[in-house]
């Protein structure tokens, strides 16, 4: 008793807030130091992939070669997927396009999807084997066992292609959030009198911020707009990169636009204002399919919270009595 009445003493209680206070200032204060800076190193890289793309065209007319624009993979998948030619039983195109969605680009990540699309399977079967045949040692006959390895070879062999549409679309939801910000940004630079390439540099700078894969788009849209022979490759390529409608439908603007002279103002500003109203739709689905799933967390977690702080001075009271 006598330690709760100094608990509540003014001044001890005056003592513990500053405390409480004092922490939360210099975690306040310290927060920022411990963030790492994503944003400057990817912004960083993205440049210098630009001024890499534009030296591989040069080199390209001057010299007649193609120079390589990513670091070389490691040697060993390099031999591992040319020895067995996993090019070709993989499927090319498609997989480019997985990673290029991803956010990986160049060969070096191509030929390590290449190499884990096959070494997981073998390495998830005879981890299976030896869990399931040596460790667990588990009472069924010798087929069944054989087939739950099978089976993890099988998730194996599916995990690279997993990973990237998790990847994929991870990085869809970060483009999709800011796009209607960045197309408003993109409409207010092309009606000042910016031209395309300044309106995507500018746009990138200012949409970093909010989202990284973004800015690298837009970045590199910027790259090849100023090297492409054809200007409406690059927003093909974009739309591409992204796979989302809202940017295939503004890069097909941009392209009609090149095409045929079209006012690009007005098409931007009905593009930013669809975008908008997809962006509110969206939230407004995931709004109304809230209630549903908070049905079981209030039974399961709050409804026995409220029972016990409605039922409990009564239950106390009544053994109290007795």
């Amino acid at each position: 008793m006598l330690s709760f009445a100094m608990s509540l003493d003014p001044r001890v209680m005056t003592m513990f807030f500053a405390g409480i206070a004092a922490v939360a200032t210099v975690l306040t204060l310290a927060m920022p130091y411990l963030v790492n800076d994503t944003l400057a190193r990817r912004m960083r890289a993205v440049a210098l992939e630009r001024e890499k793309i534009r030296q591989r065209e040069r080199e390209r007319i001057a010299q007649g070669n193609r120079a390589q624009l990513r670091q070389s993979p490691k040697q060993y998948m390099k031999t591992v997927v040319d020895n067995f030619n996993l090019s070709k039983w993989v499927g090319q195109e498609a997989a480019r396009a997985m990673l290029v969605q991803a956010g990986y680009r160049g060969q070096a990540p191509y030929v390590t999807y290449l190499f884990f699309r096959m070494a997981m399977p073998i390495a998830m079967l005879l981890a299976s084997l030896f869990y399931i045949f040596i460790v667990l040692d588990l009472d069924y006959p010798p087929m069944i066992k054989f087939a739950m390895s099978i089976g993890c070879a099988y998730f194996g062999m599916q995990s690279p292609n997993l990973f990237l549409k998790n990847k994929i679309q991870r990085r869809q939801l970060s483009l999709k959030r800011a796009f209607p910000d960045a197309l408003d940004l993109l409409l207010i630079c092309v009606e000042s009198g910016m031209s395309v390439e300044a309106a995507f540099r500018k746009v990138s700078e200012e949409v970093g911020g909010q989202s990284v894969a973004l800015a690298e788009e837009f970045t590199l849209t910027t790259a090849e707009l100023s090297y492409l022979p054809d200007r409406r490759q690059a927003y093909d390529n974009l739309a591409q990169r992204t796979g989302l409608e809202g940017v295939k439908a503004v890069s097909l603007a941009l392209q009609q636009a090149e095409r045929y002279g079209t006012p690009l103002g007005t098409t931007l500003r009905v593009l930013a204002q669809e975008n908008r109203d997809m962006r509110m739709s969206e939230a407004e689905k995931k709004a109304a399919g809230l209630p549903p799933k908070l049905t079981v967390p209030m039974i399961v977690f709050f409804l026995p919270v409220l029972f016990v702080v409605i039922l409990g001075p009564a239950a106390i009271r009544v053994m109290s009595l007795h």
